[in-house]
């Protein structure tokens, strides 16, 4: 079940890029979790990051929202036969998360909260 997603853009200079966005949505961020990162809640569910990085070509990565990506990784790896889905965590980030590729180079993940009662609160909210 996919019930959440974020979309990232990475920026070479965070400070300018931060206000850049910040202008953009007329606001401040709603969580900055860590230097050089910052996200927008746009409508409940869906998330704009803004990463300092080299800028990628293309898109994404664009990330589902789901309740066990453990289970979704296998899924994928037997279903669509994807090799690359690597889960990755910070302390002090509330998700952990892995990107794949499409079978045309599309960056695509999903993410998954770590505390359960989280997770569900966030489902509960969107879903009303």
């Amino acid at each position: 079940m996919i019930y959440e997603m974020t979309f990232q853009v990475r920026v070479s200079d965070y400070e300018e890029g931060l206000h850049w966005y910040q202008t953009l949505l007329n606001r401040e961020p709603d969580f900055v979790p860590h230097d050089g990162f910052a996200e927008w809640e746009l409508i409940p569910g869906s998330w704009l990051q803004v990463a300092e990085g080299i800028p990628t070509e293309g898109n994404g990565p664009m990330r589902f929202g789901v309740n066990d990506i453990e289970g979704e990784r296998e899924r994928l790896k037997r279903e669509l036969q994807v090799e690359h889905f690597e889960i990755a965590s910070r302390d002090e980030v509330p998700v952990k998360w892995a990107t794949f590729l499409d079978p045309w180079g599309n960056r695509i993940g999903f993410f998954e909260y770590k505390n359960e009662a989280e997770m569900n609160e966030r489902i509960q909210m969107i879903l009303k």
